[in-house]
């Protein structure tokens, strides 16, 4: 009978890195998740539709804060102790965005020491650890050199107990269809690591060697383009009533036309993808995104002609190239512009280049605006801040054989 590996997915989100652990065989223990739109979308996918998750009684089966369960539940924590392999997931990554502001005293950052907590309680034998590149980055305070947050963590880790080893990571290069680099850190608890003659870095040359098995064994291509992720969504196909959102239209199937979206679309028997609204741009927008796609270079930010032209402050605006990868989907819908049709992408198409399959349904509002975006996370923001469930996949699989 095969060893059925346990983890807890801290800073969960809508459960990319969850379906990725469950496709690869691992059995979910409890998610962490702070946001309600984001558990909505883990709940009916992975809690309710694939019951992926054993839960405690004692926890309740809600969005949560991380500090809150340290606070009222260390007690059950401790007991956890010697019955979990892996705990996944890293703080929100916006304090470290070098994308964005970065800003030393977000209260996003002071999370690390939540995470860091978490795992001195339930000493889990493994750690899978994801975050954005500005989270290796020195911040600088007072003109002297700063420490990168990743060190910070790297350290306190080897301080508790572990081997730790941690790289960035391109994920186009596990087949997914967009330039992500994330950094990735692996820890093993030393005991671990001393029966199993193992150390972390093993997780990396093992990744590396079965990346092509795998993706053959799934007849994936190695190398997806943003074509072969989203070019059977077209808005030429058609479009009907979206059910849930009202006075918008959204996109029917054609025919599936590469392994890529037959893979994603297998299980799913309906004409019309789910999260598949389009937009609705007005005249003027339409109009200047047709002569975007005809003027500016696929994949690079419009040039300053095209600005001044249409006097743009926008910092990113980015026509996508079908036959070559995207550049890392953020959360901002309208930072690019779809490869041969004048509009943003829709939520599916989002989906598809992170490479969540059709059958995995997003709950909540589609978007959101203003000083509502620090606060929310609609449909668009929780695929942005996911990590694609192909390569969680591969991890999970790695990191059994670790085991």
């Amino acid at each position: 009978m095969p060893q059925n590996y346990t983890y807890i997915d801290l800073f969960a989100g809508c459960g990319g890195l969850s379906l990725g652990l469950h496709n690869a065989g691992w059995k979910g223990l409890f998610a962490i998740e702070k946001s309600h739109l984001a558990f909505k979308t883990l709940e009916h996918n992975l809690i309710n539709k694939k019951q992926h998750f054993t839960w405690p009684d004692w926890l309740p089966k809600s969005h949560l804060e991380i500090d809150t369960v340290l606070a009222n539940y260390q007690d059950e924590l401790i007991k956890l102790q010697g019955n979990v392999d892996l705990v996944v997931g890293g703080p929100p990554c916006q304090g470290f965005s070098s994308a964005g502001l970065r800003k030393e005293n977000d209260i996003r950052n002071g999370l690390i020491s939540s995470y860091l907590k978490f795992i001195a309680l339930v000493k889990p034998k493994m750690i899978l650890f994801e975050n954005v590149k500005g989270f290796t980055l020195d911040f600088k305070k007072n003109k002297s050199k700063g420490i990168a947050y990743a060190k910070y963590v790297v350290d306190e880790l080897q301080n508790n107990g572990y081997d730790v080893e941690g790289k960035m990571v391109d994920f186009s290069k596990y087949g997914i269809p967009q330039k992500r680099m994330r950094f990735i850190l692996v820890g093993v608890r030393k005991d671990v690591c001393k029966l199993n003659q193992l150390t972390a870095s093993k997780y990396f040359s093992l990744i590396k060697e079965n990346k092509k098995s795998f993706l053959t064994a799934k007849n994936l291509p190695q190398n997806p383009t943003v074509g072969n992720a989203i070019n059977d969504l077209l808005m030429a196909n058609g479009s009907i009533p979206c059910p849930d959102r009202n006075n918008f239209r959204k996109g029917i199937y054609s025919i599936a036309q590469s392994n890529y979206q037959r893979f994603l679309r297998s299980d799913v028997i309906r004409n019309s993808p789910d999260s598949h609204s389009f937009a609705k741009h007005s005249e003027i927008v339409s109009n200047r995104l047709i002569d975007l796609l005809k003027s500016q270079r696929p994949n690079k930010n419009v040039d300053a002609a095209f600005r001044k032209k249409y006097n743009l402050s926008k910092h990113t605006i980015i026509p996508l190239q079908e036959n070559g990868v995207s550049p890392t989907i953020t959360t901002l819908p309208d930072d690019y512009v779809h490869y041969c049709e004048p509009r943003i992408l829709t939520v599916r198409e989002y989906a598809r280049i992170q490479s969540f399959p059709d059958w995995y349904e997003f709950k909540g509002k589609y978007t959101t605006g203003g000083k509502a975006r620090t606060k929310e996370t609609p449909r668009y923001t929780q695929i942005g801040n996911a990590i694609p469930p192909l390569f969680a996949e591969q991890s999970g699989l790695v990191l059994k054989k670790l085991l």
